[in-house]
């Protein structure tokens, strides 16, 4: 399993409830693309439509030695995501639960295939985040202390 893209403000701005992983539609050239890195996962956000999960403001540049697709192709367009009618039911009434939405952490290669590692998050509160800053300083500065020691 390897990281193509990460979006890391995720981990500061929401509280994850919950991950999975799925597959993403993607035509040939947005695969090698997404491949070298070439992703860019920030205000990227997950909406249903009917009975189907689709991946929304996700930019994948064009790839240079396709050429011929380069003319007609859009960067950032909706991209259908790939899971079972279970896992598609059970976000969907996540969802629309108040407060709560579902958006991609991370674009992953695993086996050669291009999966989106997706998180069911909250928001979380100016006062939430103050807290994090302060526990993760003080882990830091316990470990550090420990260093020190030994």
């Amino acid at each position: 399993m390897h990281t193509l893209a990460e979006n890391r403000k995720i981990y500061h701005d929401f509280e994850i409830l919950e991950t999975l992983i799925a597959g993403v539609v993607l035509d040939g050239p947005e695969v090698k693309s997404a491949k070298l890195g070439q992703v860019s996962l920030r205000g990227a956000f997950v909406l249903p439509r009917g009975n189907e999960l689709f991946l929304e403001n996700v930019s994948i540049s064009a790839y240079a030695p396709a050429k011929r697709e380069q003319k007609t192709y859009q960067p950032i367009h909706p991209r259908k995501l790939l899971l079972n009618r279970k896992e598609i039911g059970k976000l969907i009434g996540m969802i629309q639960t108040k407060g709560q939405s579902v958006v991609p952490l991370k674009f992953l290669n695993i086996k050669g295939f291009v999966k989106v590692e997706l998180a069911l998050v909250r928001g979380k509160k100016t006062h939430d985040k103050r807290e994090s800053i302060k526990q993760r300083e003080l882990d830091r500065s316990t470990r550090r202390m420990l260093r020190i020691k030994q």
